[in-house]
């Protein structure tokens, strides 16, 4: 009887995971659809980032308008 109990409570926590999996997945397409686009959100949000960040960071733009991220491994 407790085997089958166990086996129960295996299978219940393993839907529940599943649902888990699959309600994370939704909220990412949801997410990933309204940041297309909308550049200058995401713009503020890495700002932000920076700001709030620890350490210095410079900012060097290029030619595409990006940062050098590996700048700061120089030396390593």
């Amino acid at each position: 009887m407790q085997a089958k109990a166990r086996v129960t409570l295996v299978q219940a926590e393993g839907e529940a995971k599943i649902v888990q999996a699959k309600a994370a997945s939704e909220a990412n397409k949801i997410i990933g659809e309204s940041l297309k686009g909308n550049e200058a959100y995401l713009r503020y949000v890495w700002t932000k980032g920076l700001q709030e960040g620890c350490g210095e960071r410079i900012y060097i733009p290029t030619e595409a308008g990006l940062p050098i991220l590996e700048a700061g491994q120089a030396g390593k």
